[in-house]
């Protein structure tokens, strides 16, 4: 059947064959991963009844990301993306395998959680910045805007069916079939990926000498527009964007609820976010890095106040806003980041920007958790917004007239401005 949309549509990235075949299997693969994520959190608690052990493994998850992030986007540059994409489904399959074999057969101790944690998060530091930059070969430049925000509607998708699924999942059978059945999503990406017809690609092309990390640096630090999105992305992601760790939190700790309350909160954040997907294409014009501002700043004033909501409805009833302006944000700063960068840059500057969306994690998610245990959760959550909130604040004030996209965004032009720059 012959698959056709408006050429200026809201779903206009659809209009390309090797697109749809990869949002196919990417659907079931967030699904999948989403199933795994909530499982992963919930077999650490049953392990453990510990939050400062939740944010360890979530911790050691997200390390990798510190130190493979920018190596990872230099390889984006440089080597085929579908080939490396290949790869790290195929290390993320075997992982998740590993993991649902040792509970199956009553095997699993927190050392393997620890071990498979970081695993994940290594082939996710590398496949996160090549998977990004790849979209601009599905779908070429002008309709990369709209590809990111349907790509958004697909993980939130996933965010949707996957916490709900794992819950039941969790409560019928226990953890282990929640792995098992992510190892086999992961199979449909790889299939997608040798089914792309490489003809139909938007060919970039690939640096021919060295790619160097230093330079991706460089064309960042000399571009305020980027630097600032990714500014406040860090102060987001590391403190606001815990909800895995709040709802499990909040679940347990205070309203002394089970797996399958936990997994319907994933699934009630996800409709904002899904919702606030479904309808970014509309705001593609809006995009700009005032804009990411903006977004996170109701983002976070939508955390502080989830803090204090006294029930666990009315703390349900509060994160589809709080998860609407966070994925409202996150597709802004993904445009922007991605639209205003050289495309023989595009992949250094994404490792750059999933460094600083992520790399904070490692350090504050056993903070949190341990905090959570200290002073107690609503506390934690509610200063985990105002750590948010104030720095976004302070960079609005100190670069507001400094953000504009510059003219000429190619890697000559930008660095041998900021040769010009004096020193600072």
């Amino acid at each position: 059947m012959r698959f056709s949309v408006n050429a200026d549509g809201n779903w206009r990235a659809f209009n390309h064959r090797n697109y749809r075949i990869v949002y196919r299997a990417n659907a079931l693969s967030n699904i999948g991963s989403w199933v795994q994520r909530i499982a992963q959190d919930w077999l650490v608690l049953e392990l453990t009844h510990s939050g400062t052990y939740l944010g360890i493994i979530s911790a050691l998850q997200f390390t990798p990301f510190l130190l493979v992030s920018l190596p990872g986007g230099a390889m984006a540059d440089r080597f085929n993306k579908r080939k490396v994409l290949v790869f790290t489904n195929l290390a993320g399959g075997t992982t998740a395998l590993a993991l649902g074999l040792l509970i199956v057969t009553d095997q699993v101790q927190l050392w393997h959680i620890m071990v498979m944690a970081s695993l994940v998060g290594l082939t996710d530091a590398i496949d996160k910045p090549v998977r990004q930059s790849f979209v601009a070969e599905l779908v070429g430049t002008k309709d990369m805007p709209n590809a990111i925000g349907l790509n958004s509607a697909n993980f939130n998708l996933g965010r949707l069916i996957g916490p709900a699924v794992s819950g039941l999942l969790i409560a019928t059978f226990g953890t282990g079939p929640a792995f098992v059945i992510n190892s086999f999503a992961y199979i449909f990406v790889i299939a997608a990926m040798l089914r792309i017809n490489d003809e139909h690609l938007f060919k970039v092309p690939k640096t021919t000498g060295p790619t160097s990390i230093k330079e991706g640096l460089r064309y960042v630090r000399a571009r305020p527009d980027i630097f600032v999105t990714m500014s406040v992305c860090f102060f987001m992601a590391t403190f606001g964007l815990n909800f895995q760790i709040f709802s499990a939190l909040m679940t347990t700790k205070t309203f002394n609820k089970g797996a399958a309350s936990f997994g319907l909160l994933g699934t009630i954040l996800a409709i904002g976010s899904l919702s606030a997907a479904l309808f970014s294409p509309r705001l593609e014009k809006y995009r700009s890095t005032r804009f990411v501002i903006i977004g996170a700043i109701v983002f976070s004033i939508f955390v502080f106040i989830s803090a204090f909501m006294p029930t666990y409805t009315t703390y349900a009833i509060c994160l589809p806003f709080a998860g609407a302006a966070a994925l409202t944000t996150m597709i802004a700063a993904n445009s922007v980041t991605q639209l205003n960068s050289d495309h023989a840059i595009r992949g250094r500057v994404m490792g750059i920007y999933q460094l600083v969306f992520l790399g904070g994690a490692p350090i504050t998610s056993p903070l949190i958790g341990l905090a959570s245990e200290i002073f107690g959760v609503r506390t934690t959550i509610a200063s985990c917004a105002l750590l948010t909130l104030i720095p976004i604040i302070f960079i609005w004030f100190h670069f507001k007239d400094v953000i504009a996209v510059p003219t000429d965004i190619s890697i000559s032009a930008v660095l041998e401005s900021d040769a010009e720059l004096p020193p600072k």
